[in-house]
């Protein structure tokens, strides 16, 4: 039997709690917390276990221990405050989040001063990842790789996981990544409605379907868009707002700061700025494609006009 190992974790949304369920399926022990008692049924049917404190959760760990965060980026500091007091040296907080890179670099120094080993592990997959595993771009000490190891094998599909570097060098690998998830999007985008204009009357799901038999353009996201547009041709039921999640932003903002030219990229945000004020098919296909990969809010036309889902 594979290596197993035991790790608190909190976060339990869209992909934290699919995350609980793949590792329980390669029998890790993993001991949740929420600050609600809403996720207790799903967690444990799951086959992990809930606790009602950090406290509790801390405690019921073997040393060293091992507490996975998958909190938006605006919570991680606050947790951090929360759990770091109750871990000793050589445990291992890790941020599966999307962070900014910057601030994983200083929160790693501090925690490093306290004995704690802090690792950043970007992670892609979305509301798929249960399925077909999460690709998890790993920075931080290379021993508290190692012992991570085992559920980062569990979590991602062969080859799915890789130490990227140092402490930072995750989120920033991770943070490229959004950035080059923007441009292909937009790029694809453009080119259906475009299609959609030809006065041809295109049969757009099938091209989707066709240009990833052996195309060099093929890719997942042409996969997902041709899902999309098979069930709703001319995405009548979304409105074309996409919000940015901050990655995006950061990508663009080092481009400037290390005078490395990303026009794709930060056009590609600009788009998304843009699609607060107008509507068009390529910014519904947009909100549609981060609906099919990560189950994303949308605005919603018709009866749920005005209304995010």
């Amino acid at each position: 039997m594979a290596a197993t190992i035991a790790l608190g974790f909190q976060g339990l949304g869209k992909m934290g709690l699919n995350m609980v369920r793949r590792l329980r399926r390669g029998d890790h022990r993993v001991v949740c917390y929420g600050r609600t008692a809403s996720k207790e049924a799903a967690v444990r049917e799951a086959g992990a276990e809930w606790v009602t404190s950090l406290e509790g959760l801390v405690a019921s760990l073997p040393t060293p221990r091992t507490f996975w965060m998958m909190v938006p980026a605006e919570a991680v500091e606050e947790t951090i405050a929360e759990v770091a007091g109750l871990l000793g040296s050589g445990d291992i907080l890790v941020d599966g989040g999307n962070s900014y890179y910057q601030d994983t670099i200083r929160r790693a120094d501090e925690l490093t001063r306290e004995g704690i080993r802090y690792v950043d592990v970007g992670t892609s997959g979305g509301v798929w990842g249960l399925e077909l595993g999460y690709c998890l771009m790993v920075g931080g000490p290379g021993d508290a790789f190692d012992a991570l190891e085992p559920a980062l094998r569990t979590l991602a599909p062969p080859d799915g996981y890789l130490h990227v570097g140092p402490s930072g060098a995750g989120h920033f690998v991770k943070m490229i990544h959004n950035g080059i998830e923007y441009g292909l999007m937009e790029a694809y985008a453009e080119g259906f409605e475009l299609m959609g204009a030809s006065g041809f009357d295109l049969p757009l799901p099938a091209i989707a379907h066709l240009w990833n038999q052996g195309s060099v353009i093929r890719s997942w996201l042409l996969e997902l868009a041709g899902r999309a547009l098979q069930e709703d041709p001319d995405l009548g039921d979304l409105r074309g707002v996409v919000a940015d999640s901050g990655e995006g932003r950061w990508t663009a903002l080092e481009s400037i700061v290390k005078a490395v030219p990303a026009p794709v990229i930060t056009l590609s945000l600009m788009r998304r700025f843009a699609s607060q004020q107008e509507d068009s098919f390529a910014l519904r296909l947009v909100a549609a494609l981060r609906r099919q990969f990560g189950g994303h809010a949308v605005e919603q036309t018709g009866e749920g006009a005005g209304s995010r889902e």
